[in-house]
């Protein structure tokens, strides 16, 4: 497993990748109640990734996950998906809703 932080970030931002996978996590995000795994996907394609954290037993903490694409808002399989354009509003979102 390898967590990087990214210092030019005024948030604390990490990338995670299994040494022993090709799987990968592009971000994620910490709130009071929950670790959720960002993914941002160039097309409107699946989120493996996220589907494998969230089904882990090893993560207690996550529940969901958040895809950013080229698409449209929705939410299916505990994974909500946004447009780009909306990704300044993630903050917002997250700190009104319980996830």
């Amino acid at each position: 497993m390898t967590w990087q932080n990214q210092p030019r970030s005024p948030y604390k931002i990490y990338y995670y990748k299994r040494e022993d996978s090709t799987r990968e996590q592009d971000f994620f995000v910490r709130t009071a109640s929950s670790l959720i795994p960002i993914e941002v996907k160039a097309k409107n394609g699946t989120a493996k990734s996220i589907r494998t954290l969230i089904a882990s037993e090893k993560y207690d903490d996550i529940h969901c996950g958040i895809k950013l694409t080229d698409g449209n808002i929705g939410f299916n399989d505990n994974i909500y998906t946004f447009p780009y354009f909306c990704t300044f509003l993630l903050k917002r979102y997250l700190a009104k809703t319980d996830l």
